[in-house]
């Protein structure tokens, strides 16, 4: 079993947990109930002139281990929303990623940007689960989901005013996302599989991604020079986390991110 495989089986586990404190249909009424965040559309946020910043908040991955032993993540946040991010990406699966929905919410409360609940999606109740904790997007992943689930976690984000970045790896998985409704697709170049990074895999793809669809490059940018690269490509917007992470002056990275990829 794989990684991502691992990673989804434990998403099911959670979902599973998580259900018997909060059954599926209070959590229903509880996400219909919530208010529109103050923040506005994440979509929106990405389809501004020039390349679109994602800054991602997490202590540790797969890959890389412990990437933040000191893990102030509030302030982090606002130091990425003070130096110009369009949105940020917070990670709420606590194993692999030691990331957690409180964290989450404490940086809602913090921040004004749309904000994005990067987690393992397998079930719709993390959807609403999402909702309620003040999301304005979720991620749906290609490769642990399928064709029909894709299009009903995609249907019900629209119906909760939300959007969804949906992650693809491959062009089999750009046609699924784009038959399914997608409208943001992301395109990581990292392997969850196996950890590779395949930086050109953003340059194969990008033609296989409609233009009225949001092209997001995903992992793999350590500078500049990548973020540059990628806007010349054609990326609508980058997400970008252990660059950031790992910087000790995290507005002047994301300056010099922002300056070159003009």
């Amino acid at each position: 079993m794989n990684i991502l495989d691992q990673l989804a089986a434990h998403a099911h586990e959670r979902v599973t947990a998580d259900m018997q404190r909060i059954p599926l249909e209070e959590m229903k009424q509880l996400a219909r109930k919530s208010k529109p965040e103050r923040s506005g559309s994440f979509a929106a946020a990405l389809r501004k002139p020039g390349l679109s910043f994602i800054c991602e908040v997490k202590r540790a991955s797969p890959s890389k281990g412990l990437i933040a032993p000191d893990f102030p993540y509030i302030k982090i946040a606002r130091e990425y929303e003070t130096a110009g991010a369009d949105c940020i990406s917070c990670l709420t699966e606590p194993k692999w990623f030691l990331g957690s929905d409180d964290i989450f919410r404490d940086i809602r409360a913090a921040v004004s940007v749309p904000m994005i609940r990067k987690d393992f999606t397998v079930s719709e109740y993390q959807i609403y689960q999402a909702k309620v904790m003040g999301a304005d997007a979720v991620l749906l992943i290609c490769s642990i989901l399928n064709p029909e689930a894709l299009g009903k976690y995609l249907a019900l984000c629209g119906e909760l005013g939300m959007d969804a970045l949906t992650e693809a790896h491959t062009e089999e998985e750009i046609s699924m996302a784009v038959r399914a409704g997608a409208k943001i697709i992301g395109v990581n170049n990292r392997n969850l599989k196996n950890f590779s990074v395949d930086f050109s895999n953003a340059a194969r793809l990008r033609d296989r991604i409609p233009s009225d669809c949001i092209y997001v490059a995903e992992s793999g940018v350590s500078g500049p020079e990548d973020a540059a690269a990628l806007r010349r490509i054609g990326a609508d917007a980058v997400l970008i986390g252990e660059t950031l992470m790992r910087s000790e002056n995290k507005f002047e990275t994301l300056q010099k991110l922002r300056e070159a990829a003009l």
